[in-house]
C-alpha cells in the first residue's frame, strides 16, 4: 500500500475489482497487442507482398500471439523516457519479445489505431458490466415492489402529505427510471463501432501505398479487423480518431443512471428521516463519532455523492467533443484518461451501493401506518362528504363545513401539537349525520390507494419481468462493498 502519494478513492473505496480490471494497464496493453495481431493477420490474409514475397508470415503472427499477456512493462517504461511516445514505446517493447515480427508490428497504422480502438473495446466491456449490475438493481426493486405492493403509505407531493399510495408502487417509480437507463445503455452499446485502421487523417493513404492502390483490398481491411475484434463494423468515416461524440453518448448513459440512483437515494434518505424505511446497518457500524445512537443513511448519501460526480463528469466528453479541431487535436487525451474511466468506476460503485441498499431495505410498517392514519381523515373528507349526501345532506353546504372543520383540526395539530381530531369534529356536527363508528369504519387505508396494487402487478408482469427473463443469465450478482 502506497501511503506517500495520492490514491484514487474510486479504486480504493468504491469501484469493484471487475471494473478496475477493465480499465487496468493489463487490459489496455494486451488489447493493443491483440489489435496489432489483427492488423498483421488482415494484411497477411489480403496478400500483402513485396516483389512477389509475403511481407508477413504465419510464423510472425504466432510469435506475436505468444506474447499477448506477458507485457514487458519495464522495457516500455524505459523506452518512453527516451522517445516520449507511449505507442512507439510499446511497439518497441513488443518487438523485443517478438524479434521475428518486430519489423511488421504497427505496419501502416497510426497511434490511434491501438489507442482509439482499445478505448471503444474497453468502453463496451465496461458498459456490459454496468448492464449486468443495472439489471440486478431492477430485479431487486421488482422483488421489493412485489412484496410491498399492497402496503398503504402516505404519498407526498411537494413533500406535503397527499393521497396514499403503496410502498411497492413507490418502488416501481424508481425501477421505471432505471429501465429507461437500461434502454439507453443497450442502444448506445449496440451502436458502438471500431475506428478501424484509417491512418493519420482518416484517408487510409498508407494502405494505398502498401497495397499498390488496390481499392478492393483496402475496402476489406476495416471489416476484417472489426470481425477479428468481435465487432460488426467500423465507423464509415473518421479523421485520425473516432468522433468524440461517441464518448459523450456513453458518458450521458452513465449520467442518466446516476440521476436515477440519486433520486432513489434521496427518497430513501427522506423516508429514513421519517423512520418509515431504513437502509442496511451493520452490527458493528458506527453512525456518528459523537452521537452513539445515530443510524445515518450513509450508503444512500454515498450514492447521491458519487452520482453528482458522474452527472458533472459527463460534461467533460461533451466539451472535448465540441472543441476537437478538424481531423484531430491532442487536448482530448489527458481528459479522456480521467473522465471516461472515472465515470465508469464511479457508476460501478453507485450500482453496487444500490444493490446493497435495495436488497437490505428495512420497512417499518407500523410507523408507516401511524403516519398515514394521522393524515387520512383529511384525505377521506371527499368520501365522507359523499356518504353524508347519501344520508340527505347538501353537497355545497357540507363542503363548506368540511373545509371549516379541516382548518380547525389542522390548527389543533400544528399549534397545540395534538392528534388529528377531524373525525371527532365531524361526528359532533349534526349536518353530517355520521357516527364516530361509521367514520372510523371509513378509515381503512387500502380503500384510498386507488389502483396502486394493480398497477404494480401490471408493471411487473408486463414491463419488468420480460426484461428480466431476457437477461436471466446476468441475474444473481452480489454487491461488493468495501466500506
Amino acid at each position: 500500500m502506497n501511503t506517500d502519494r495520492y490514491q484514487s478513492p474510486l479504486s480504493e473505496r468504491y469501484a469493484s475489482r471487475q471494473m478496475q480490471y477493465i480499465f487496468s494497464q493489463d487490459m489496455k496493453f494486451s488489447t493493443w497487442r491483440k489489435l496489432w495481431i489483427a492488423l498483421a493477420e488482415t494484411e497477411m490474409e489480403l496478400g500483402l507482398s513485396e516483389n512477389g514475397r509475403p511481407v508477413i508470415t504465419q510464423e510472425q503472427i504466432d510469435e506475436m500471439k505468444s506474447h499477448v499477456d506477458d507485457i514487458n512493462y519495464e522495457v516500455a517504461v524505459e523506452r518512453e523516457k527516451q522517445v516520449r511516445h507511449d505507442v512507439m514505446s510499446h511497439v518497441y517493447a513488443f518487438g523485443q519479445q517478438c524479434p521475428k515480427a518486430a519489423g511488421i508490428i504497427h505496419l501502416g497504422a497510426t497511434s490511434c489505431y491501438v489507442g482509439d480502438n482499445t478505448d471503444i473495446i474497453v468502453m463496451r466491456e465496461a458498459l456490459r458490466l454496468i448492464h449486468t449490475k443495472l439489471v440486478n438493481v431492477i430485479d431487486k426493486l421488482a422483488v421489493f415492489a412485489e412484496k410491498y405492493k399492497d402496503l398503504p403509505t402516505l404519498a407526498f407531493t411537494h413533500f406535503q402529505p397527499a393521497q396514499p399510495t403503496t410502498v411497492g408502487k413507490r418502488a416501481t417509480l424508481w425501477a421505471q427510471e432505471f429501465l429507461m437507463d437500461l434502454e439507453d445503455l443497450e442502444y448506445v452499446t449496440g451502436s458502438l463501432k471500431l475506428l478501424g485502421s484509417k491512418g493519420t487523417t482518416g484517408t487510409q493513404a498508407s494502405f494505398l501505398e502498401l497495397f499498390d492502390g488496390d481499392q478492393e483490398k483496402i475496402d476489406r481491411i476495416d471489416p476484417m479487423i472489426a470481425e477479428k475484434m468481435g465487432f460488426k463494423d467500423c465507423y464509415a468515416v473518421s479523421g485520425q480518431t473516432y468522433s468524440r461524440k461517441v464518448d459523450t453518448r456513453v458518458a450521458n448513459v452513465l449520467a442518466g443512471i446516476a440521476a436515477s440512483a440519486h433520486k432513489m437515494s434521496n427518497d430513501i434518505r427522506l423516508l429514513q428521516h421519517l423512520k418509515e424505511v431504513e437502509e442496511p446497518f451493520e452490527k458493528n457500524q458506527i453512525g456518528s463519532s459523537a452521537m452513539a445512537y445515530k443510524r445515518n443513511p450513509m450508503r444512500s448519501e454515498r450514492i447521491a455523492s458519487l452520482s453528482r460526480y458522474v452527472m458533472i463528469d459527463a460534461l467533460n466528453p461533451a466539451v472535448t467533443s465540441a472543441t476537437q479541431w478538424f481531423e484531430r487535436t491532442l487536448d482530448d487525451s489527458a481528459n479522456k484518461r480521467l473522465s471516461v474511466p472515472e465515470g465508469f468506476l464511479a457508476t460501478d460503485g453507485i450500482l453496487d451501493l444500490c444493490l446493497n441498499v435495495v436488497d437490505g431495505l428495512v420497512v417499518y410498517d407500523k410507523v408507516i401506518r401511524k403516519h398515514l392514519m394521522a393524515e387520512l381523515p383529511f384525505m377521506a373528507t371527499e368520501n365522507l362528504m359523499m356518504d353524508a349526501v347519501k344520508n340527505g345532506g347538501n353537497r355545497q353546504e357540507l363542503h363548506e363545513r368540511i373545509r371549516t372543520l379541516s382548518m380547525e383540526a389542522g390548527r389543533t395539530v400544528k399549534e397545540e401539537g395534538k392528534d388529528n381530531n377531524l373525525l371527532e369534529l365531524i361526528a359532533g356536527d349534526a349536518e353530517f349525520g355520521l357516527t364516530k363508528e361509521e367514520l372510523l369504519a371509513a378509515m381503512e387505508p387500502s380503500a384510498y390507494v386507488g389502483r396502486a396494487p394493480l398497477q404494480v402487478e401490471k408493471f411487473l408482469s408486463g414491463v419488468v419481468r420480460p426484461i428480466l427473463d431476457a437477461n436471466r443469465d446476468e441475474l444473481g450478482v452480489k454487491a461488493e462493498i468495501s466500506v
